[in-house]
């Protein structure tokens, strides 16, 4: 341990003795941090930044300003408390004006009545919102080729990740392909591995670093297994950051079987990393925002966001004003484009957890893979399963012996060794050679049994292979596949697992006190390897988090609609750190296939590197703007999108899906190169948004932006983004919309569509736009009958060149 982590750890164990039930609270003062800071502070000059551009990290304006900053925070709590009566873990000095604070409630108290002080929260834990898709979403013909080529897809765009680190010696993350010159433009830090001392960087990866002192301070942080530096503990951190930038074509391989080979969205971007997630808690809103804060500061191009609140902080009454959001705000102020996960909440109403303009939150999609795999018995009965296992030999049966009937000893009942995890309890002579029957406990949805344990106790014993058989499931329960080494399945419906049983049972011999006397029941296992494509895809994933979207805690709706797109985010094959325990099926393993929005966000992260890449003067709400209204209402086999949700029985059916599900639809990324129009809007126009939100105090909004509400585009509705929303409308509402043509001059003509209750026009009909002007037109909606639920439509701008411009519509009609 280094004199510096002594001395840290000291002042940190004495702070805690001093303070006894101390807590991580998120302070911001008066002043204004270095993005918005116009001058006025004797000595220092302006550091502002102009909407969509970078901070200046080497003007000698912007240090000397930040220092002041920082010196301002530690007079005021040296002002306020003795010396080791609290511990400071973090200025927050680029994009809002703060700190983080380790402290009592009571000292909390004292700093809330402070003068200067904007506002003190309690910190609050977020979460991990947890291969085939570059075909599936058409990159390597339609895409790469525009900009070179795989090798130069996202070339000189760096993305970072807030999340729990990289496994950096992953091929997805090598160098060792064309070398990566220097890119003066980031001006990150490399960790060094503690251990090794060799830097977590290599060209590929230009940063990394990590972040938890609010994790320390909380005691949540455990260093043997969360590791004090980059290195990713959990597995997260390296399978987002390779869907969005992982190499081009990298095998992957487990139990000797190639699934593909994976790619990244962007496989040239550079990977800069920020660990503020860990692996047994999540992670803390004080080092995600110190995260976010250094990432903008150090030249990040695009922030991939696989976190989310692990719920609402209800100190705040806005969704749209925290620290963690208003850090964000700042961030696009700064130019950079914000991929958030949706969250995993669905297929329940406003489970979101991604609430701003400003922000592109990403829904999932199942896409048009399937793996699927089938048991035949002895009777002829075949019963389908899932299970990503070669077959047993072919042609042949095998006898199936079940695990409570191969005990060595009658008293490891209370091991539960019907769930196979526990070879030393089974009789190896009577498995060997035969298929090992196994029952799915609770402690597989707990976590603490998995299938590839199943499939290491069935190798070890010599089974040919094993059955998993699910007898009873919870609702909402999802089975995924899982690659295995040996013969396996897993029968996920219950009444086919009755037949397994039904069939075992009338064909084994039993005496009169129930120990088999021979084994008569035969089966045989197919192939699961080769996945099956299926024209009804994408279709919206279960969990992925629904709307409609809140403006506060009360859940009132908001006048926005979230999520704002739909990408990937089912079983998606990516890189895999050996070390990461997130997912027991994939411990040890180089590669896993997991599901959750944290998949999706960093698809559309990767997409829009390759925005960004043709586009590099494109603000982030034209990127946002490029994806949303170029995205597909279709399925591959040209329906409307589905969306999975529960039955009254709490089975899975599928439902015609709407905005509230997907937002404006599946992305296309090789349209989004050029959509021909886009919606632009800056930093005045989310305060706009702001300011113009029913129950948004203007003085909680001066708190957190620095900026006075004097600015107004009369309602929330009129903010100029690629959808709109009005939750309470009443008789008529006309909202205005103004496109920027970022192509040829081209003549549009505008049509409507909407459900009967709300009549829906457009004005003008027609509008001719010249490159780089910008045109308004207005939206009148109308309430026709009240149904008391929501009408969905859309507008439909198409172009004389070929362009084709979608924006989603959604209303509710009220008498008043």
């Amino acid at each position: 341990m280094g004199a510096l982590e002594f001395a840290f750890r000291t002042i940190l164990l004495s702070s805690l003795l001093i303070i006894g039930k101390a807590e991580v609270y998120i302070v911001t003062i008066e002043g204004e941090p270095v993005i918005s800071y116009k001058g006025g502070v004797n000595g220092f000059e302006a550091t502002a930044v102009d909407s969509d551009e970078k901070i200046d990290t080497t003007s000698e304006l912007v240090t000397s300003y930040a220092e002041h900053l920082e010196k301002k925070h530690d007079m005021l709590l040296g002002m306020l408390f003795d010396q080791g009566t609290y511990q400071k873990l973090y200025s927050y000095r680029h994009l809002i004006n703060g700190f983080a604070v380790h402290i009592s409630p009571e000292q909390a108290e004292t700093l809330r009545r402070a003068p200067g002080v904007k506002s003190v929260e309690r910190d609050w834990k977020v979460k991990r919102l947890t291969t085939h898709t570059p075909q599936f979403l058409g990159l390597p013909t339609g895409v790469w080729p525009t900009g070179g080529g795989h090798d130069k897809a996202g070339e000189d765009i760096v993305i970072g990740f807030v999340d729990s680190g990289i496994y950096p010696h992953h091929p997805s993350f090598s160098s060792h392909t064309e070398p990566y010159g220097p890119l003066p433009k980031y001006r990150g830090k490399c960790e060094v591995d503690p251990d090794t001392k060799r830097s977590f960087c290599n060209g590929k990866i230009i940063g990394a670093q990590h972040f938890a002192r609010a994790a320390i301070a909380a005691g949540a942080f455990n260093p043997s297994v969360d590791f004090a530096s980059p290195l990713d503990g959990d597995g997260h951190g390296s399978h987002t950051a390779a869907i969005a930038a992982g190499n081009n074509g990298i095998p992957v391989r487990m139990h000797g079987h190639e699934f593909g080979k994976a790619s990244g969205m962007a496989p040239r971007a550079r990977v800069a990393v920020y660990k503020a997630l860990y692996r047994l808690f999540g992670g803390f809103v004080a080092d995600v925002v110190a995260a976010i804060d250094q990432a903008v500061y150090d030249g990040v191009d695009i922030l991939s966001l696989s976190v989310g609140p692990n719920s609402p902080p209800t100190s705040t009454r806005t969704t749209f004003l925290n620290p963690f959001d208003a850090t964000l705000l700042s961030a696009v102020k700064a130019g950079v484009f914000v991929a958030q996960a949706a969250g995993n909440g669905g297929p329940f109403p406003k489970t979101l957890v991604s609430y701003s303009p400003w922000i592109t939150s990403v829904a999932a999609a199942i896409d048009d893979r399937r793996y699927k795999n089938h048991l035949v018995l002895g009777n002829g009965k075949m019963l389908p399963g899932i299970g990503l296992s070669p077959s047993t030999q072919p042609n042949r049966t095998f006898t199936m012996v079940a695990a409570n009937d191969v005990l060595l000893d009658s008293s490891v009942m209370k091991y539960s060794p019907s769930d196979c995890q526990r070879p030393d309890v089974l009789n190896k002579n009577l498995v060997q050679g035969n298929i090992l029957l196994c029952g799915y406990s609770f402690n597989f949805v707990t976590g603490t049994a998995s299938v590839k344990k199943v499939s290491e106790t069935a190798k070890s014993l010599g089974a040919i292979g094993f059955v998993l058989a699910v007898e009873n499931v919870s609702p909402g329960t999802k089975f995924d596949p899982v690659p295995v080494g040996v013969p396996g399945i897993l029968i996920t419906d219950v009444s086919r697992s009755m037949d397994l049983i039904d069939y075992y049972n009338v064909s084994t011999i039993r005496d009169w006190t129930g120990r088999v006397k021979s084994f008569k029941a035969v089966g045989s296992i197919g192939d699961g390897l080769m996945p099956i494509l299926h024209k009804s895809a994408p279709q919206v994933a279960l969990f992925s988090a629904r709307g409609p979207n809140i403006k506060d805690f009360g859940f009132q709706d908001a006048d926005l609609l979230k999520p704002d797109i739909l990408a990937p985010g089912s079983l998606i094959w990516a890189a895999w750190s050996p070390n990461g325990t997130d997912e027991p099926n994939y411990v040890g393993e180089g590669f896993a296939m997991i599901s959750g929005t944290s998949m999706a966000a960093p698809h559309i992260a990767g997409i829009a590197a390759l925005v960004k890449q043709k586009h590099p003067h494109w603000s982030p709400a034209s990127i946002k703007s490029a994806l949303m209204t170029t995205s597909s209402k279709l399925d591959r086999a040209g329906r409307p999108l589905q969306a999975q949700q529960y039955s009254e029985t709490e089975a899975m059916k599928l439902v015609t899906a709407t905005p509230f599900d997907y937002g404006s639809g599946h992305v296309n990324p090789r349209a989004a190169l050029d959509p021909g129009l886009v919606f632009d809007a800056g930093y005045n126009d989310y305060l706009g948004f702001l300011c113009t939100t029913p129950g948004i105090d203007a003085h909680e909004i001066k708190n957190y932006t620095n900026s006075p509400c004097n600015y107004s585009m009369g309602r929330p509705s009129n903010l100029n983004s690629p959808s709109i929303t009005i939750a309470h409308l009443v008789r008529t509402q006309t909202v205005t919309r103004t496109v920027t043509n970022v192509a040829q001059q081209e003549t549009y003509v505008i049509t409507t569509r909407m459900d009967p209750s709300v009549a829906l026009e457009a004005s003008p009909p027609a509008i001719t736009i010249n490159p780089g002007a910008s045109r308004k037109f207005t939206v009148t909606l109308t309430v026709r009958s009240l149904t008391g639920t929501y009408s969905f439509g859309e507008i439909l701008m198409k172009g004389s060149r070929g362009h084709k411009v979608r924006i989603p519509v959604v209303a509710m009609g009220y008498k008043r």
